[in-house]
């Protein structure tokens, strides 16, 4: 199974799905980075790894839909079986989810539908909450939303700073994204009863 993924910061989320291919724990091939900031440390993280990046900004193209169809020409042509959101801070539009109907996921740091948006972790933090956790979910049309594929909670403790909460919190989506796209990779997943998923390896 061929993925992409896409990311525009650190990419501590690119390198766990790395980590759990060469540990054999995942079944599947990182084609390609997809990512719209050319200062961003994932894609020298990507070049290390071996995993072609295309770097492209919006900047370069008339409108939205433009820039949307370049990444998408280039996704077919490398046959990308799943889209894998890490990080990647640019909403998609509804033309290009539907271009991968149930073939896109996203993980959140946060237990959705609670805390929406990109700054899911600052926010169940500054809210009081004592639980939070995060979600990894198939992306529709809507922000932050789409049928869930794994959640799972972590207790906001008495003494937790936000960069500790942070740091948890990325420990556990390092260990879940993974476990969500070996899911999808062996056709574990339903969605209102129907198989979604790659079978081929």
């Amino acid at each position: 199974m061929n993925i992409a993924i896409f990311a525009s910061g650190r990419g501590s989320n690119f390198e766990a799905v790395a980590r759990a291919i060469r540990q054999k724990r995942l079944s599947c091939k990182i084609k390609l980075l997809v990512c719209d900031n050319p200062q961003a440390k994932v894609i020298e993280k990507a070049r290390n790894a071996g995993v072609d990046a295309l770097v492209i900004e919006r900047s370069a193209f008339a409108d939205k839909k433009a820039f949307e169809q370049a990444i998408i020409k280039r996704l077919k042509k490398d046959g990308i079986d799943l889209i894998v959101l890490a990080g990647f801070m640019r909403l998609l539009s509804a033309e290009f989810v539907r271009a991968f109907h149930n073939r896109i996921i996203n993980i959140h740091p946060a237990l959705l539908p609670a805390f929406k948006g990109s700054h899911g972790i600052a926010d169940a933090f500054a809210y009081g909450a004592k639980v939070t956790g995060i979600t990894v979910h198939f992306v529709d049309e809507h922000m932050d939303h789409g049928p869930i594929i794994l959640q799972e909670a972590i207790p906001i403790k008495e003494n937790d700073t936000l960069a500790s909460l942070e740091g948890r919190i990325h420990r556990l989506e390092h260990r879940l994204y993974p476990k969500a796209i070996q899911l999808f990779a062996q056709g574990r997943l339903k969605i209102k009863g129907r198989k979604v998923g790659i079978t081929r390896k």
